[in-house]
């Protein structure tokens, strides 16, 4: 007797497997009737170029012969197939960069096909819309565009897609739909949104220095800044949090344009080895940063937990908010390194590796060019970060994507919502020379205008929003 009270075994279309060998009836019956996944080598790719062909140039006459074309041997594009119970293709769609070159995260979808006996009820080609936006998302575009028949903008509509315009294909009318990929907005919106409400009582703000990296001590020639690292990476990764600690303090102070000449830390920790390992990591990037560690204090017993509060000196601080509309943002950025162990995607180390005379030039760049506004980028990312620097501005910044500098290895995606190490937002008059920053590479890739958030600027001249509004509610310096 079999495990549903059957004395007969259970039929399934497929090869026999665990579930039809104990007898799982209901668990079998449950079974979708089709599964999406990535074309699986010649054979996939042929039977969903049948169904293309079948559909498109036999039953809807739209080519002839075939509907193949440069996509379908570019290396970087993707088949996702539908795929029945019993192993059949039933439908497909392609999906990759919209552009020669280098992927820049702009990508497309097509050749959207599902074969007669499944249209309508099962849900097919919605499931490979689906699976198509979310890929296109996990491969790091941020934008993601479709070329549909008119009678199918019914069915993206309802899957959340966009219209933009009318357009002609294969001497046919279609519709131009783009996906809303939200990536970069909610990056800065869990990241920084509260800040301006949260942070309004207290009001302390130097005038024109609202919203900056560190805080200029009245009277005095000196720039305090203080940073926290997340409770997690203390936990988790102690050497690195102890370096990143360094890293970002320093940067904030880079980005103001003052010389650190001291830092101040304090760290909880669970017991003496985990804060040894914490103070080991701060230990090696103060000595590779010039900056000495002035005292601080240290709690064994607790939670992990570290912050440190950095000092430096300038009489010329740059404002995170001295940018004007008509302004050219630049972005300064050290393209070195690689993902950190643990942290693809969200943590570029471009800095461990990196001389003491390196990382000295890269920090004292801001400070030698004296741009009318300067921020690091921070956890908001480049794009999160741009929109800070433009709300404390008092404009709206648009950022040319293609001109944005970035590691080969990274998608874009990633490189404009990770912190990068070390990368200078600047914003200055057109021409303005660019900053003197060693390794770093640096491009002039946007501008600032009248308005607020941020547009991401494509090479057809198409603009996305990345930000639609204020990222941090402080308001202009």
């Amino acid at each position: 007797m079999y495990l549903d009270g059957s004395d007969t075994a259970p039929v399934s279309g497929r090869a026999p497997d665990i579930l039809a060998l104990l007898g799982d009836r209901s668990t079998l019956a449950r079974q979708p009737a089709f599964r999406i996944a990535e074309a699986d080598g010649p054979a996939d790719l042929s039977a969903y170029r049948r169904l293309r062909r079948d559909a498109f140039v036999y039953e809807q006459g739209l080519f002839r012969g075939h509907d193949l074309d440069d996509r379908d041997t570019d290396p970087r594009t993707l088949v996702l197939i539908a795929r029945g119970r019993d192993g059949t293709v039933v439908g497909g769609v392609r999906l990759g960069p919209a552009t020669d070159g280098p992927d820049i995260g702009w990508w497309q979808g097509g050749r959207l096909v599902v074969a007669p006996a499944v249209r309508g009820s099962a849900g097919v080609g919605a499931a490979l819309v689906r699976a198509a936006c979310a890929r296109a998302e996990a491969e790091g575009a941020l934008r993601f565009d479709a070329t549909v028949q008119t009678r199918n903008e019914v069915l993206f509509r309802r899957l959340g897609w966009r219209r933009v315009r009318d357009v002609t294909a294969a001497g046919s009318p279609h519709v131009l739909m783009r996906w809303p990929i939200g990536r970069i907005a909610a990056q800065a919106s869990a990241a920084k949104a509260a800040l301006g409400p949260l942070l309004d009582p207290l009001a302390t703000a130097s005038p024109g220095f609202i919203g900056d990296d560190g805080a200029p001590v009245p009277g005095t020639d000196v720039v305090a800044a203080c940073d926290a690292i997340v409770p997690s990476m203390v936990e988790r990764a102690p050497d690195w949090a102890g370096w990143c600690a360094v890293l970002v303090n320093v940067n904030d102070l880079a980005a103001m344009g003052a010389a650190p000449v001291g830092l101040l830390d304090a760290l909880g920790a669970p017991d003496a080895a985990h804060a040894a390992r914490v103070l080991t990591g701060l230990s090696r990037a103060a000595q590779a940063y010039g900056v000495p560690v002035l005292g601080g204090h240290t709690q064994l017993g607790v939670p992990a937990a570290l912050s440190v509060t950095a000092l430096g000196r300038t009489r010329h601080p740059v404002p995170g908010g001295g940018g004007r509309p008509g302004h050219a943002v630049r972005l300064t950025a050290d393209l070195g390194g690689t993902w950190r162990p643990g942290y693809r995607g969200r943590q570029w180390d471009s800095t461990s590796h990196r001389r003491a005379d390196e990382l000295r030039t890269m920090t004292g760049a801001v400070a030698a060019a004296r741009p009318a506004a300067a921020k690091d980028v921070s956890m908001a990312g480049v794009a999160g970060t741009l929109g800070m620097l433009a709300e404390a501005s008092g404009c709206r910044a648009v950022l040319d994507v293609a001109a944005v500098p970035r590691p080969r290895e990274a998608a874009m995606g990633d490189w404009l919502t990770c912190f990068p190490g070390f990368a200078m937002l600047t914003a200055d008059a057109p021409g303005a020379p660019p900053l003197a920053a060693g390794p770093a590479e640096g491009a002039v890739c946007g501008e600032l205008s009248a308005g607020e958030g941020v547009g991401l600027r494509w090479p057809d001249g198409d603009i996305t929003e990345a930000v639609t509004s204020t990222v941090t509610g402080m308001g202009p310096a």
